[in-house]
């Protein structure tokens, strides 16, 4: 991985802004990045849809990933019947999905996840949550598979949001709650949606490819340096904090 980052940094010398990067906080999605969740997340919005008769594929959730659920829904119907629905019927579907995914019983961990979090902590980098999910059986788990990694005011969920990604509003947000500038903060993405709204909201963003999403679409989408996998990117993480271009401040 010391190539990569090297030739990372040499192609982007010249960048102007980079050499004056003081990064200070790290703005983290959560369905694929710190719990390998998508696949089952996938599954259930299949069934919902199948249910409801809205021609859907399994794969094609992927690409949504970091929309809210409500959004999705009416991503659906507008595709379907060139109409969305009220808002209190998609909260109404969103539920019956997020029982289909609490159904399924499967949550896990992103494995070496807790290396990537744990190296920002040592080096004092603040981390916040950033997700387009609303589904509390996940939520609730964070404090609990990560623990003293993220304050109960440094999260942003589906709730916290009129927009999700790829509007800028909930990376806006997580660097509010951070106390950070966009120059202070880096987010960490694995899905093209998440990186759109990384960029708009001005932040260096990470792609971590963790899922089938190549790491082709991710840099289309915006990202500024790409990671095959979570293993690669927590062993290259200490050394790319170290780098002229990502100094920090301790708290």
């Amino acid at each position: 991985m010391e190539y990569r980052i090297n030739k990372y940094t040499t192609q982007h010398e010249q960048t102007p802004g980079l050499e004056v990067l003081n990064i200070r906080a790290a703005l983290i999605d959560m369905d694929g990045v710190l719990y390998d969740s998508m696949k089952y997340h996938t599954q259930a919005w299949k069934r919902l849809a199948d249910e409801l008769g809205l021609p859907a594929t399994e794969e094609e959730f992927y690409v949504y990933e970091g929309m809210t659920g409500t959004g999705i829904i009416n991503l659906l119907f507008n595709r379907t019947y060139g109409k969305g629905i009220d808002d209190a019927e998609a909260k109404r579907l969103y539920e019956i999905k997020a029982r289909y995914f609490l159904e399924i019983g499967k949550v896990e961990v992103m494995p070496h996840a807790d290396r990537m979090v744990n190296a920002l902590r040592e080096k004092g980098i603040a981390r916040v949550l950033v997700t387009g999910s609303g589904q509390a059986s996940i939520l609730e788990r964070v404090s609990r598979d990560y623990p003293g990694i993220f304050d109960e005011d440094k999260r942003v969920t589906a709730h916290d949001v009129k927009n999700g990604k790829p509007h800028p509003e909930p990376y806006l947000q997580g660097m509010r709650k951070a106390g950070c500038t966009a120059e202070q903060c880096i987010v960490i993405e694995n899905a093209p949606l998440g990186i759109r709204a990384g960029k708009a909201a001005g932040c260096f963003v990470i792609g971590i490819t963790t899922g089938p999403i190549p790491r082709e679409k991710m840099l289309e989408a915006g990202a500024d340096i790409v990671f095959d996998s979570m293993e690669q990117f927590a062993d290259a993480l200490p050394q790319l904090l170290e780098t002229p271009y990502f100094h920090y401040k301790y708290h």
